[in-house]
């Protein structure tokens, strides 16, 4: 199945270079020099891994005969595609490949339902599940033990952990905020006309 693993930047330099926003846990196996990969749009590929390395915490790649700035430049934005075995499982154990989390079913310890993942985006700091809701709404999750408790494969399912105020609704927080304070206001206006009412 086909994968995608990469999104082509900005040019780097005068030397073809590029950056690249990886989308997989697996960039030394993915993205490594000798690697061919296909294209989105396909008429820009494939394309041949020539050299990488990591510049200020962000990946440069250059591919065989892209040699200067203009060509790298024509590269903007094209995603980058592997071709993986679906049967294929990470190295490391409770790693997932993006495939096999799409689609799972995202509930709490207690069952009640909160989405299904739609897209998995890989940051620096971490990996979050967007998760879309049964109204349509979207929810970042994540992807940290702390919140994920269980990914279950079989089941289809992700059971989380969230911290108060993840999920909630604000709107409801707020407007719960907002009866307090109306409350809290009608009380001292009720103790300013008591006192009024005794001074007279």
């Amino acid at each position: 199945m086909q994968l995608v693993v990469a999104r082509i930047g900005r040019a780097h330099g005068i030397k073809g270079e590029v950056t690249v926003e990886v989308r997989t846990d697996e960039p030394e196996l993915r993205l490594g020099p000798g690697a061919v990969l296909e294209t989105e749009p396909a008429s820009a590929g494939p394309l041949t891994i020539e050299t990488g390395r990591v510049h200020s915490g962000r990946l440069l790649l250059r591919f065989e005969g892209v040699k200067d700035r203009t060509g790298a430049e024509a590269l903007r934005n094209i995603l980058l595609i592997a071709e993986v075995d679906p049967t294929e499982l990470p190295e490391e154990e409770d790693e997932y490949y993006d495939h096999q989390l799409m689609d799972l079913d995202v509930v709490l310890e207690d069952g009640t339902e909160i989405g299904r993942i739609t897209e998995i985006s890989h940051l620096p700091s971490q990996d979050l599940f967007i998760v879309e809701r049964p109204d349509g709404t979207e929810v970042m999750i994540p992807f940290v033990e702390e919140i994920v408790a269980e990914i279950d494969l079989e089941e289809q399912r992700c059971v989380i952990t969230p911290p108060p105020g993840l999920i909630d609704d604000r709107a409801e927080i707020a407007s719960a905020r907002d009866a307090e304070a109306g409350t809290d206001a009608d009380a001292d206006a009720e103790a300013e006309a008591e006192a009024g009412a005794g001074e007279a």
